[in-house]
């Protein structure tokens, strides 16, 4: 199996009425989640309860997506990615292979008292990922964090504080390493706080240590 063709065009419980989802018949779909028209989703996937996919966004092989998981419109989601609940992924974003979205800040498999923790027994926190944001291959998000619109995070990163608007960021732990355009090619530095995208021409401006569009 490796083409769409290989895909089931099915309604599933809970899609938008007005459209189809294409589901791999080894995925498992929660019947309480809702997924949009135009999604794929493919091999070994789990969607659970109450996650929302948004339309035509791409779930990759072995995904795991967390209860009341939120991810938008024109997504991707690269094989074996773990999006914990409560995560949040506005419009367009790219999550490549192996990412890892974690949800407990101070992780324990017991209480002090040696009985095994439930869900009752900590807080979930969550990861929100903008509008245009891209995550490289391998790379951690470490709940709770913010990772702004356009921003690069570069693979095998370990991300644990929030990232700015279209900055690039590498390394463990992740640091800013330089400004990338909404094309996602690194930005040519023009001096005095002027940046150019090598891609479309764009502009930037650079103002107080934040990047916004001329």
């Amino acid at each position: 199996m490796n083409g769409l063709d290989d895909l089931l065009a099915v309604d599933v419980t809970g899609t938008d009425q007005e459209g189809t989802a294409q589901v791999s018949p080894s995925a498992d779909i929660d019947t309480r989640a809702r997924i949009g028209p135009g999604v794929t989703i493919w091999h070994l996937c789990q969607v659970r309860e109450h996650a929302q996919i948004g339309t035509d966004t791409i779930i990759g092989r072995g995904v795991y997506i967390g209860p009341g998981v939120i991810i938008g419109p024109n997504c991707k989601v690269q094989n074996y990615a773990l999006i914990y609940e409560p995560s949040l992924l506005e419009n367009g974003v790219f999550v490549g292979p192996g990412v890892v979205f974690t949800n407990d800040l101070f992780p324990r498999a017991i209480n002090v008292d040696g009985t095994r923790k439930t869900n009752n027994d900590w807080n979930s926190v969550g990861v929100t990922v903008r509008t245009g944001a891209s995550i490289g291959a391998m790379a951690v998000c470490v709940a709770p964090l913010t990772i702004g619109r356009w921003s690069l995070i570069a693979a095998g990163s370990v991300v644990t504080k929030d990232v700015l608007e279209f900055a690039m960021v590498a390394g463990v732990p992740a640091k800013r390493i330089g400004w990338v355009g909404r094309a996602g090619f690194p930005l040519e530095d023009r001096g005095e706080g002027s940046f150019v995208c090598p891609k479309t021409g764009e502009e930037y401006v650079e103002t107080a240590g934040v990047l916004s569009q001329a």
